[in-house]
């Protein structure tokens, strides 16, 4: 079975129980950065799951109790020998804390003891030094038989017994020095011992002295402390086992830990070191003043561009010699602004349903919250009843105070939307206005890679809108938020701007008969959905304060999938000095990191999942947040759309087809949002009415009555769920 890289993640950060980041990538050794807090695990992809949690157990050991000193500076101590004991340690105090990793320490060690990672079999070891028998005796002397002198156990329990740093500190040294000595006189005796062939060199244990004072082996015992961008870096098990004692130079004849160098050497061997590495991104820092266009710029810009189609009508060789055909502003817009007004009446039995529906379900639930106190006061009424009853108190019911809510709402405004882009703005009309007449605050944003609001450079370029750093989300150049409405808007003046997108959604749809052009900028463009989601980070808690809110819901209307993600990454390209900023699409490799949250998300998903991840992370910010969906599908990409979330044949994926073809709608409860609706797109218009010619046959009359039955049913029943989360 294939390790879950992201579930040994979490195991770490679950032991650690402190703000830690986890990181699974293409490295030989674990480093944990004491700085940022980021753990770095190798991809031990040919470990049992055994061998891999005792691994993590050992490297939160190291993150939560050594600490990040540079005693090797002021002590002349090799970092073999202070790892070896700081080893013991540490999984003496992982196993304290957390006694049923015992269990999984003893069966790892056992495994790695038969499959000799150690290199020890075959091998007599009284020959071993005591550093590297008291190395075998924590760490397998469950499963090899290590024997010690009367002097030798001193050390041993030495070991044992150290609780803090310092100590270890001490023990390593007094160990380090005992071996040492024990070297020297070994040393002493071998050349008197070696003839023959042997001649001009000395055989310590499985090292080999040359004559001129070299070893046969490279050994490295110089420590020097790996450099990182964001501080110092804890390592262990390998690279904390190479040093020598506190920087002197002759490397000769000092005592080594070879087990320890033979674990490090078959640790390696279970790192996998194929395949793509692993990419941790985080979300950017957003500038909302450069990246949001004013509610108040978007009407200004409609207003001048409407004005310039009226001055073409004047100005034009046609309309000059024709004067009598000259069109004013009124006229231009006499037949759309009309549309408008009857919408906005017929809407009102609509908009007065919500009203009812929500005022019902916000009632109920205070009163299911209600309690019922003793006053203390006699009810004189009761008193009559005194010999066998005892409440003769009267009695007070206190509901308690509903919370303030507010609405966010997100309309795609790409290109796929122009088919349904009217009916969708209908939909957001309705919802608006119930809002209006209920006072909850709201703010509506369309997302657009086509708006390029903001500074510009002296070349003609946007300046970022958001801090681009390496290792984080990138925005599209021209990627903005149109502030579309908001409730601050005084009712005649939100009116009127109503109005306005009314006229520019009618410019879009093929079905209305227009002669006017509308902003370049506010055309159709991609789905920068993700990137909108992103923003919410920071829209979210600046509604939440400006209208002094208890709860924000957040509703976004899409007819189908973002684009996918890109991330900023540095590419070191030969002819430049520095590295280079440049950006990828997220792989199958890249994961989604939030410090505030302490959570990592895989976004090894399908491009159109990736909405799913970054919901969910917005949810684990905002917990009390409702987020609902509302997808506008053709009949035939429905069922496809339905199959994502429930499955082939399963009893949901027939609950909601059935749904589907019934109502021409349905609610999704089991995606990232907390309810995502589908709805047929060519059904949402809320034009209703039972309407039939006056010469109409019966037949004729009965399907028109069905047909408005039904309409007022879909939404009754899509807008009744909706107004149950809002209250």
């Amino acid at each position: 079975m294939p390790v879950r890289h992201e579930i040994k993640s979490q195991l770490a950060k679950l032991l650690a129980t402190e703000d830690l980041i986890v990181e699974n990538k293409k490295v030989e050794t674990a480093e944990f950065n004491v700085h940022t807090r980021v753990l770095t695990l190798p991809l031990w992809d040919r470990a049992s799951n055994n061998v891999y949690d005792m691994l993590v157990g050992h490297e939160v050991g190291h993150a939560l109790f050594t600490p990040d000193t540079e005693w090797f500076l002021e002590r002349k101590i090799s970092h073999q020998f202070v790892n070896i004991v700081e080893d013991v340690r540490i999984e003496k105090l992982i196993k304290r804390r957390y006694p049923g990793l015992a269990k999984t320490f003893y069966n790892s060690y056992n495994e790695l003891s038969d499959n000799d990672f150690f290199d020890v079999q075959g091998k007599d070891l009284d020959e071993l030094n005591l550093a590297d028998r008291i190395n075998l005796y924590f760490k397998i002397g469950n499963f090899v038989d290590i024997d010690f002198s009367i002097e030798e156990m001193l050390y041993v329990n030495k070991v044992d017994s150290c609780e803090t740093f310092e100590e270890v500190l001490d023990v390593a040294e007094e160990l380090y020095n005992y071996c040492k000595q024990q070297m020297e006189e070994q040393e002493t005796i071998a050349p008197t011992e070696g003839t023959g062939e042997n001649e001009g060199s000395t055989e310590v244990g499985d090292t080999t002295i040359d004559s001129d004072g070299e070893t046969s082996e490279e050994v490295d015992m110089d420590y020097q402390p790996k450099s990182v961008d964001n501080g110092p870096v804890l390592e262990d098990f390998e690279d904390m086992t190479s040093g020598n004692s506190g920087g002197e130079e002759n490397i000769d004849d000092e005592p080594e830990v070879e087990t320890a160098k033979s674990l490090d050497e078959a640790l390696k061997n279970l790192v996998s070191n194929t395949g793509a590495d692993s990419t941790y991104f985080e979300l950017p820092e957003v500038y909302l003043d450069k990246l949001i266009v004013p509610n108040d710029f978007i009407y200004n810009r409609c207003q001048e561009e409407w004005k310039s189609t009226e001055e073409a009508y004047k100005n034009h060789h046609f309309y000059q010699e024709n004067p009598h055909l000259i069109k004013t502003m009124d006229e231009i817009f006499e037949n759309v602004d009309g549309e408008f007004f009857k919408f906005k009446k017929s809407a009102q039995k609509e908009v007065n349903y919500l009203v009812k529906e929500f005022e019902m379900k916000k009632s109920a639930g205070a009163y299911a919250r209600s309690t019922t106190a003793r006053t203390g006061v006699l009810d004189t009424a009761k008193l009559h009843t005194y010999k066998f009853n005892e409440d003769l108190f009267k009695k007070v019911s206190i509901i308690p105070d509903g919370k303030n809510h507010g609405l966010v709402f997100l309309l795609d405004w790409s290109g796929s939307m122009h088919q349904v882009m009217l009916d969708t703005v209908k939909q957001l009309y309705n919802l608006l206005w119930f809002c209006k007449k209920v006072q909850i605050p709201f703010d509506v944003y369309a997302f657009t890679n086509e708006f390029p609001y903001g500074d510009m450079t002296e070349t003609g370029e946007r300046c970022p809108v958001y801090k681009k750093e390496k290792n984080k989300a990138d925005l599209p150049d021209w990627f903005s938020l149109m502030h579309l409405f908001t409730s601050t808007t005084r009712s005649k003046e939100l009116e009127s701007q109503m109005k306005d997108i009314f006229r520019v959604v009618c410019a879009m749809d093929h079905n209305t008969p227009t002669n006017y052009n509308i902003p370049q900028e506010m055309r159709l463009s991609g789905t920068p959905l993700n990137e909108a989601i992103v923003c919410l980070h920071q829209i979210l808690p600046k509604f939440k304060k400006q209208h002094n809110l208890q709860k924000v819901q957040c509703v976004i209307l899409t007819d189908g999938e973002a684009q996918p993600m890109r991330i900023n990454k540095e590419v070191n390209r030969p002819w430049e000095d520095d590295p280079y900023l440049g950006t990828v699409y997220t792989s199958r490799n890249t994961f989604l990191r939030d410090r505030k949250t302490g959570n990592t998300y895989s976004m090894d998903k399908e491009w159109y999942e990736q909405t799913d991840v970054l919901i969910q992370n917005l949810k684990d910010n905002f917990p009390d947040m409702n987020l609902i969906g509302i997808r506008l599908l053709s009949s035939r990409d429905a069922g496809q759309f339905i199959r994502r979330y429930s499955g082939y044949g399963t009893d949901l994926n027939n609950k909601l087809m059935s749904d589907w073809k019934k109502n021409k709608s349905f609610a999704i409860k089991n995606s990232s949002y907390d309810s995502w609706f589908g709805l047929l797109s060519s059904a949402l218009s809320s034009d209703d009415e039972f309407n039939v010619n006056d010469d109409a046959t019966k037949v004729q009359i009965k399907r028109a009555f069905i047909k408005s039955l039904k309409n007022k049913k879909m939404n009754k029943k899509i807008l009744g769920e909706f107004i149950e989360l809002v209250a």
